[in-house]
């Protein structure tokens, strides 16, 4: 075992019925690191992340978790272990306040012992959930929702936190303000982070490792200052070699 690396994901498969959507899927996920998984629409990024939470059950494969076979286990039992998921869509409890979506971030019984030292890091985090704290999710703009959607994932004092296509739909002010908050969360708290995106140029330069997945297979990987960005974007469409 490599006592550096966090997490690694080794030969995966996943099927749905006849449709095969992950085709031996290799990621290393060191401790401390940020990793970006790039990828169109239907590439396989949201089946991945499936997997390693235990929605998806392989079929071949396996996914370690800080030297624990956790492949297939259940969703809960894995985020017991340190694994907490920001989704896609700036997903919050839209009828509850803000300050009660961050106390359902620290459900679980080793976060709720540090419910308010997590609490008042994320409000200095994201001044604008302070603010707000006594207001409806429903009444934030897109960009405080993603906030309160990472802020959320932080209140379970995770080990690897999996911001799933947090800029979506976002004005670039309002992404570039957010990914500095996650270079931040990355640098202070040495917070393992993965970033699943689509836009290449962020990816790489707000990323250590970057790995490309093409119609459910990486098709490139490395640390993300040698891998040649014109060379992602082809990977990225499906040009040439990986068409």
């Amino acid at each position: 075992m490599n006592e550096n690396m966090l997490m690694t994901i080794e030969n995966l498969n996943v099927s749905y019925g006849d449709f095969q959507a992950l085709y031996d899927v290799s990621m290393q996920f060191p401790k401390g690191a940020i990793v970006s998984i790039i990828g169109a629409n239907g590439a396989g990024k949201s089946t991945l992340l499936n997997a390693v939470l235990g929605i998806n059950k392989p079929h071949s494969g396996k996914v370690t978790f800080q030297g624990q076979d956790i492949t297939g286990k259940r969703t809960s039992t894995i985020v017991s272990k340190g694994v907490s998921l920001s989704p896609e869509g700036s997903s919050v409890f839209e009828d509850m306040t803000v300050y009660e979506n961050l106390v359902v971030g620290a459900f679980l019984p080793s976060a709720r012992k540090k419910k308010k030292e997590r609490m008042e890091y994320v409000y200095k985090l994201f001044p604008a959930l302070k603010e707000k704290a006594s207001q409806r999710a429903t009444f934030l703009s897109g960009g405080q929702r993603q906030m309160l959607a990472i802020a959320r994932a932080l209140m379970s004092d995770p080990k690897l936190l999996i911001c799933d296509e947090i800029s979506l739909g976002l004005a670039p002010v309002v992404v570039g303000d957010i990914y500095n908050s996650i270079l931040e969360v990355n640098e202070k708290m040495g917070l393992t982070i993965v970033l699943v995106e689509q836009e290449v140029k962020r990816s790489l330069d707000y990323s250590d490792i970057s790995y490309v997945l093409v119609k459910g297979s990486v098709v490139m990987g490395g640390p993300s200052d040698e891998l040649d960005e014109a060379a992602v974007k082809d990977a990225y469409f499906g040009i040439n070699q990986f068409a």
